[in-house]
């Protein structure tokens, strides 16, 4: 993301708002206090005592260093990375600075000194501020770049990711596109109104394969392309093709990586059902159970195993696309099991967030 003046926004930087950042902010705060009190090696405090103190001034900068960043999240995700990244330098330098002159000023407390408790605090104001400040300077520079860093590799990793699915999403078959073509050329003198609706059913097609604004559609949306698809191969195949569809227990606004159903029918009408004479049936069922999407495609086997081959790069295709978008929570099988060939995707429900809040909104 590029401001106006044209360098990159200060989004590098994580955020300090979840529960599992504030864990980690208290992890390092209590790994660094362990190490400055082994460094000390203090002769008048023993160790246990000088940890506690030392993780009890960390904790007050941390954490309160944490709150800030979490309240100024959008107006730092504004600024440039370079004027984030000052603007959070100066912030923690604040912090660490009033914390320790809060921990000098309660060390020269009455009821401190009174307690004999004085020793634990800093004799010296100015020295034990600067000293804090440099050591915080160094910490959170050192912190500043290493989310820089793993913010730019994530950022590649997901640009990587998405390039591919853009690959993926334009590979079609060139033999769809000539027999609809063909289909489409017969129809126009037999049949012009189907002829027509073809040639739309064909440009929707198209446009869903190769679309690029996003990577994901709804469930709805990937079967209302199958079957689109079917309606194509419907016009040549005629009675021979049949398609059942079990698929209304899906959740219709579960997201889905684009063209990962369609695919699967076009394989089983290519490789199942064009090589019998006599056609077959393919069945696309799905279910919803414990958080997991399991959809099914069944077709009847190919008369001549080997005959045609191709569909495991398509079903290569479908697995990396889930793999992209599920990691290792995705699962897909496929192979051979008595008469059918068997295609099994199994993955997590992610619905839309946006058409979730309408539909409670209207309800």
């Amino acid at each position: 993301m590029k401001t106006e003046a044209g360098g990159s926004h200060a989004l590098y930087l994580p955020d300090f708002c979840t529960s599992r950042a504030t864990l980690g902010i208290v992890l390092i705060v209590e790994l660094t206090a362990i190490v400055l009190t082994l460094a000390r090696e203090s002769a008048t405090i023993d160790f246990w005592t000088d940890l506690v103190r030392t993780s009890l001034f960390l904790l007050w900068i941390g954490l309160a260093g944490s709150a800030l960043l979490c309240a100024l999240r959008r107006p730092l995700a504004r600024t440039t990375v370079a004027a984030g990244s000052t603007a959070v330098l100066a912030l923690i330098s604040a912090v660490i600075a009033s914390v320790s002159i809060c921990a000098y000023l309660f060390g020269r407390t009455a009821m401190v000194i009174d307690s004999g408790a004085a020793g634990l605090f800093p004799p010296a104001a100015w020295v034990f501020v600067l000293r804090n400040v440099a050591i915080g300077l160094i910490v959170t520079g050192l912190a500043l770049r290493y989310f820089y860093v793993a913010h730019e590799w994530r950022r590649s990793v997901e640009l990587r990711a998405a390039a591919r699915v853009h690959a993926l999403q334009a590979r079609i078959r060139p033999h769809f596109l000539f027999n609809s073509m063909n289909t489409i050329a017969a129809l126009t003198r037999s049949n012009p109104p189907r002829a027509e609706a073809a040639v739309q059913d064909l440009a929707d097609l198209f446009r869903a394969a190769l679309s690029d604004k996003r990577d994901t559609i709804t469930l709805a949306e990937e079967l209302e392309v199958a079957r689109t698809y079917q309606r194509m191969e419907q016009l040549r195949l005629g009675k021979r093709l049949q398609v059942e569809w079990n698929t209304e227990s899906l959740p219709p606004e579960a997201l889905v990586p684009g063209l990962m159903i369609q695919p699967l029918l076009e394989n089983a009408i290519y490789h199942g059902i064009e090589p019998r004479p006599e056609g077959g049936t393919v069945t696309i069922s799905g279910e919803v159970a414990g958080g997991l999407v399991t959809i099914v495609v069944r077709n009847p086997l190919d008369p001549v195993p080997g005959l045609r081959e191709g569909n495991r790069l398509a079903l290569a295709n479908i697995r990396e696309r889930l793999s992209l978008m599920y990691g290792e929570r995705a699962l897909m099988k496929s192979g051979r099991f008595d008469a059918e060939y068997i295609v099994t995707l199994r993955f997590p429900l992610i619905e839309h967030p946006a058409r979730l809040t309408a539909a409670a909104a209207r309800a």
